[in-house]
C-alpha cells in the first residue's frame, strides 16, 4: 500500500496544468492532420505544419490554408508564415522575403458567399521594379451573383502579372542622359519617378480593363462569349458585378487599387491612413460623372445608381454601363518604420467597424506577447474559447476582426486581410 501511494504522489505532476494543456493541442493538431485527407503523422518539429491539403499553387508559390474557426467560415485563412516556395534564385542583393500575413472569409449572416480573396506571395519580378519581388492581395466583393468575384479570384492576378511582366522601366529614362540635355541629374532621377508611376497606373487600368471584359464575356456558368448554350433568360438573371481592392506590395511602396466600396486602410504609428475611398454613387465626385453619362442616383436604402447599384464603379454590370465603370482609382504610398499592419476588406466589416477602431483591434492583437515567438513560424497561438490554434499573430488580428464585425451584427458578407508590416 505504501508502495502503490508514493507511486501516485510521484505521477502527480502528469496532471498539471501545463501538461494538461500541452495534451490538449497535441490532440487538437492530431486531429486536424487527421482531417486531412491522406494525411500520415504530424512532421518533425524542425518541419512547418500544413493546415490543410487545400493549397494554392502556380509554379511559383504554394499558399497553406484552413478553414476558419466558426460556423461560416470559408476556407481562407492563411499565412506567410507557412508558405513554401522552390527553389528560386533572387537576384543578387534582394533576398526572397515572404510577407506574414492573415485572412478570413465568412458568409456571416447571409445564405449565400459571394466574397472573394486571393493572395499571391512573390507573384513576380517585373523590369518596372528593378526585379525586385511583388506581392499580391485583393479582396473581392461580388452583387447579384459569386460568379465575378470568383472570375477575378482566379484571373485578375494572372492579368496584372502579365501586364507587369511586359513593361520596361529603362524605356522612359533614354531621353536626357547626355550633358546637354541642360537638366540636372536630381530633377532627371524626379522625371524617372514620375514615368515609373505613370507605369503603375498604365498597368493596373489596362489590367481592371481586361478583366472587366472577360466578366462581360463570361457567362455564370463558367462558358465564353457564344459558346454558353444558357437560356437567355437564365443569364440576364445571372448577370451581376464585383467591387475590388488590390494592393501590390514591394520593398519600397504599397501601391492600392480600389473598384467598388471594399476599403485598404494603412496602420502607421497608431494612426488610420486610408489607402482607399469608397465609391458610393452620392460622393459629389462620383455623383457628377454619374449625371454627366446621363444616369441618375435614386435613393432607396441609400444612393444607388438607377435605384440598383449602391457604389458608383465595380468590374462587371453590363446593364448599367457606361454609368458604372470599372477604372480603379490608384494610391502610391512609401513604406515607412513605423509601418504596423495592412487591412483589405470588403464592406461587410467597413459597414460596422471604423478604420480607426480597425486598425487600434489588428495593431494591439500584432503587439501583444513576445515578438520573437511569432516570428517562429512553428509558433502557435491557442484561443482558448475554441480551441483554434492560429499559426501567427496576424491570423489571429483578421480573425478578431472578423468575430467584431459578426458581433456588431453585420449583415453581409465579411473578407479580411491582415498584412503584418512590421514582419513582412
Amino acid at each position: 500500500m505504501t508502495e502503490v501511494h508514493r507511486r501516485m504522489l510521484s505521477d502527480e505532476n502528469e496532471d498539471s496544468p501545463a501538461k494538461c494543456r500541452e495534451r490538449r493541442r497535441r490532440r487538437i493538431e492530431m486531429r486536424r492532420l487527421a482531417s486531412v485527407p491522406g494525411a500520415g503523422t504530424p512532421p518533425p518539429e524542425s518541419e512547418s505544419h500544413a493546415e490543410s491539403s487545400s493549397c494554392f499553387a502556380n509554379g511559383k508559390r504554394i499558399r497553406k490554408s484552413e478553414t476558419g474557426d466558426f460556423p461560416g467560415a470559408s476556407s481562407l485563412v492563411s499565412s506567410g508564415d507557412d508558405v513554401e516556395t522552390e527553389a528560386v534564385q533572387p537576384p543578387s542583393g534582394f533576398p526572397l522575403v515572404e510577407p506574414t500575413f492573415g485572412t478570413m472569409s465568412v458568409a456571416g449572416r447571409l445564405r449565400e458567399m459571394e466574397d472573394a480573396i486571393t493572395v499571391c506571395t512573390n507573384l513576380c519580378r517585373p523590369e518596372i521594379n528593378e526585379r525586385r519581388p511583388v506581392h499580391f492581395f485583393a479582396v473581392y466583393d461580388g452583387h447579384g451573383g459569386s460568379h465575378v468575384a470568383e472570375l477575378c479570384r482566379e484571373r485578375m492576378h494572372v492579368i496584372l502579372e502579365g501586364e507587369l511582366m511586359r513593361v520596361d522601366h529603362t524605356d522612359s529614362s533614354e531621353n536626357g542622359n547626355g550633358s546637354s540635355s541642360g537638366i540636372s541629374e536630381k530633377r532627371q532621377l524626379q522625371r524617372q519617378g514620375g514615368d515609373e508611376v505613370e507605369k503603375w497606373r498604365t498597368v493596373l487600368k489596362r489590367s481592371f480593363e481586361k478583366m472587366d471584359e472577360a466578366a462581360l464575356n463570361t457567362c455564370a456558368c463558367g462558358c465564353v462569349g457564344f459558346e454558353c448554350t444558357c437560356h437567355p433568360m437564365d443569364m440576364e438573371v445571372a448577370l451581376g458585378g464585383s467591387t475590388a481592392v488590390l494592393a501590390l506590395l514591394t520593398q519600397e511602396h504599397i501601391v492600392v487599387a480600389n473598384c467598388g466600396d471594399s476599403r485598404a486602410v494603412l496602420c502607421r504609428g497608431g494612426r488610420a491612413i486610408p489607402l482607399s475611398f469608397d465609391q458610393k454613387p452620392d460622393r459629389p465626385d462620383e455623383l457628377a460623372r454619374i449625371e454627366a453619362a446621363g444616369g441618375h442616383v435614386i435613393f432607396v436604402n441609400g444612393a444607388r445608381v438607377e435605384g440598383i447599384l449602391a457604389m458608383s464603379r465595380a468590374i462587371g454590370d453590363r446593364f448599367l454601363k457606361p454609368i458604372v465603370i470599372s477604372e480603379p482609382e490608384i494610391t502610391f504610398t512609401k513604406r515607412d518604420q513605423e509601418d504596423e499592419c495592412l487591412i483589405l476588406a470588403s464592406d461587410g466589416l467597413w459597414d460596422v467597424l471604423s478604420s480607426e477602431l480597425a486598425c487600434e483591434v489588428a495593431c494591439e492583437c500584432l503587439r501583444e506577447g513576445n515578438p520573437s515567438s511569432v516570428v517562429n513560424a512553428r509558433s502557435r497561438m491557442e484561443d482558448e474559447g475554441t480551441g483554434t490554434l492560429y499559426p501567427s499573430r496576424s491570423i489571429l488580428a483578421a480573425a478578431l476582426l472578423t468575430r467584431l464585425a459578426l458581433g456588431r451584427r453585420s449583415s453581409d458578407n465579411i473578407s479580411v486581410i491582415v498584412v503584418d508590416l512590421k514582419r513582412s
